[in-house]
């Protein structure tokens, strides 16, 4: 029986190494792979995205091959990372490649747009807003060098996400599972569950302990979430 693939997308800045330390956490029970963007990581020199249908569009041809025809999927995306994964639903299911769930997290439904923004804010007001957003600083921002790598390609989020409309009004036919923190100061539990009205099939909403980066330290609570959802699908 082929191995399931857990779908990966990254949140603002991140790139595919946050989510490694899922491969060993989640054993033989999924192949965790990962949406690889530029302007991070191995594709750092390439220019970032700042739309993000347009980065769905352009990346769902390397994300297809990836998967296969007939992979059991579930897409998993945190904050930037689910509006991405879910334009990504619409584009797969498109093509016939059939995703199984999507799992977004840390974010409010689609058609939701955050009032605070970062974008447009330079330097170390970018970041302090950034800091807040998230309620962590991620420890190489102290390290001019690493700072200089890393600003483009969290600017170009920020501004991709708070600029995010999506592509069509057509909800997706997948069922979708909302995760949040349950002290998120930046995103809400009633704007988390507005993930209802973005699928026409099964809906669930699920609450860890922490603030808006509570994935940071839940991976394998997650990785078990998914799998009981996925598991009741069957």
């Amino acid at each position: 029986m082929t191995q399931p693939t857990l779908l990966c997308v990254p949140f603002a800045g991140a790139g595919p190494s946050f989510f490694h330390p899922w491969r060993e956490l989640a054993g033989d029970r999924w192949r965790i792979a990962t949406v690889d963007l530029p302007g991070r990581e191995r594709r750092l020199l390439e220019e970032p995205y700042r739309n993000v249908v347009e980065a769905a569009k352009t990346e769902v041809d390397a994300v297809a091959a990836d998967l296969g025809p007939g992979t059991r999927t579930v897409l998993f995306g945190h904050s930037l990372g689910a509006v991405l994964a879910y334009e990504l639903v619409h584009l797969l299911s498109a093509r016939g490649i059939h995703v199984e769930r999507l799992i977004v997290s840390g974010s409010p439904g689609p058609w939701t747009q955050r009032e605070r923004r970062a974008a447009g804010l330079r330097g170390d007001e970018f970041l302090a807003r950034v800091e807040e957003f998230a309620g962590f600083r991620h420890e190489a921002l102290d390290h001019p060098e690493m700072r200089e790598l890393i600003l483009p390609a969290l600017q170009a989020d920020c501004e991709m996400h708070e600029a995010y409309v999506p592509s069509t009004d057509e909800p997706v036919s997948v069922p979708i599972c909302s995760v949040r923190g349950d002290h998120d100061g930046l995103v809400t539990a009633e704007e988390a569950q507005q993930w209802r009205d973005a699928t026409t099939s099964d809906f669930n909403y699920v609450e860890f302990p922490g603030d808006h980066m509570y994935l940071v330290d839940h991976g394998r609570e997650i990785l078990d979430l998914i799998e009981s959802e996925s598991a009741g699908s069957r």
